[in-house]
């Protein structure tokens, strides 16, 4: 280490320890797992404990609930049919998902239901990667009657949940009863279009989303405590998901590991939010992703399909409104998340805003997860945590991550 071609520097790593140490001493994290990887070398630091109460201490191998971060994995499903000429960017998905064909938009986005035009053209297979078909979760629209709409429609927000929690067929019915916020291809829109490309793979392949993901994704990569729930004999590795009360900063348990929402088979495989994992097997994945697409001997994803996906795909006028809505939802306005550019399943440096050089990817969990690759340093950072983002806490801890990450590379 220290020797100036790879990897970090050790009084840079020691920095990065003793931040991280920091955050969790301070009792507003109760334990977190970060990696760092660059070349050849990885490096793990696992502190503090499962629970806010002390007990069971985190471990390299503790399963976290991925939240948002599960978009870049989960998108590399629909990239191996892309490379198998399955499907096709500009094909309209009207065969394999009827519920949204002949759509109307409305007027407003934040206009009545009822006030509508035809869709100018069908929804493509690209527009559910850049997350522009015209669905997504506006928060900074909570009052409009859209946004009410997916909550009376149970879209989203069954159980009190903000992942979607019926069968996959049946939440489309669902989606297919509303319009379309923006015509097709218009503008970038949240975490819709994710959930879809699930339903959209499980229907071109004949197999449940998470079976394909299994067989071409997390095997071939050895993920092999990534999937949409955590079985029985893994769940003592899951802590439990806080949500700390904005006012008195109390640990309030979201979900439970035992008898939670990740402890059975969802109704849903949700590639917006579902999946739980661990650094080693995201660390894999992202790897595999500076590789260009391989792991050792074997192909993942073919070059241009990792290009594709990790390189920025808006417009500037689409950028524009990214940026707007990065300022506006409560996690982001903590101060993760503006990046600008937005690739497939994920985000994309365009602009040097922080310590991270232009072209890093990856993306953020709203129960405190990060992770991102950048391939200028040929390095990957992960950190994960199960507090969710009520608080600044989790958000400031990954700025505090990054800033010292970077700050260890050593050449």
């Amino acid at each position: 280490m220290g020797n100036g071609n790879n990897g970090f520097s050790e009084a840079g790593l020691r920095r990065l320890r003793e931040v991280l140490e920091r955050h969790v001493e301070s009792k507003k994290i109760p334990g977190l797992v970060a990696l760092v990887g660059r070349g050849e070398e990885t490096h793990v630091e696992a502190i503090g404990t499962m629970r806010h109460d002390g007990g069971t201490p985190m471990r390299r191998d503790t399963i976290f609930r991925m939240a948002s971060t599960t978009k870049p994995v989960a998108v590399a499903a629909t990239m191996v049919l892309l490379d198998e000429c399955r499907l096709r960017l500009d094909d309209p998905t009207d065969q394999w998902l009827p519920e949204l064909a002949d759509r109307r938009v409305l007027k407003r986005a934040d206009g009545p239901l009822d006030e509508t035009v035809p869709a100018r053209r069908p929804i493509t297979v690209r527009d559910l990667l850049t997350s522009t078909c015209g669905l997504g979760l506006d928060m900074t629209a909570m009052g409009s009657p859209m946004m009410g709409a997916y909550f009376a429609q149970r879209v989203y927000g069954e159980n009190g949940w903000m992942l979607p929690a019926v069968e996959p067929d049946e939440w489309m019915r669902r989606l297919g009863t509303l319009p379309l916020m923006y015509q097709p291809g218009e503008r970038w829109l949240y975490n819709v279009s994710d959930d879809v490309l699930g339903v959209l793979v499980a229907r071109v392949t004949g197999q449940p989303f998470e079976a394909f993901l299994r067989e071409r994704i997390f095997d071939p990569l050895g993920m092999k405590d990534t999937g949409f729930h955590v079985p029985a004999d893994k769940i003592d590795r899951l802590p439990p998901l806080y949500a700390p009360d904005p006012q008195t900063g109390e640990f309030t348990v979201e979900d439970p590991a035992e008898g939670g929402h990740h402890s059975k088979p969802p109704a849903f495989q949700s590639g917006g939010g579902g999946l739980d994992s661990t650094v080693d097997d995201y660390h894999a994945y992202f790897r595999m992703l500076l590789n260009h697409g391989t792991h050792g001997t074997q192909r993942i994803l073919s070059r241009p399909a990792v290009e594709l996906m990790t390189t920025n795909r808006l417009t500037p006028e689409q950028l524009a409104a990214r940026e707007t809505w990065a300022r506006n939802v409560v996690h982001l306005s903590h101060g993760q998340g503006q990046h600008g550019g937005w690739g497939f399943g994920m985000a994309v440096r365009t602009y040097r805003g922080d310590y991270a050089p232009v072209g890093q990817f990856g993306w953020d969990g709203g129960t405190g997860t990060s992770t991102y690759a950048d391939p200028q340093n040929k390095l990957v950072g992960i950190l994960l945590t199960q507090t969710g983002m009520s608080t600044p806490d989790s958000a400031r801890a990954m700025q505090d991550f990054w800033a010292t990450l970077y700050q260890a590379i050593d050449d």
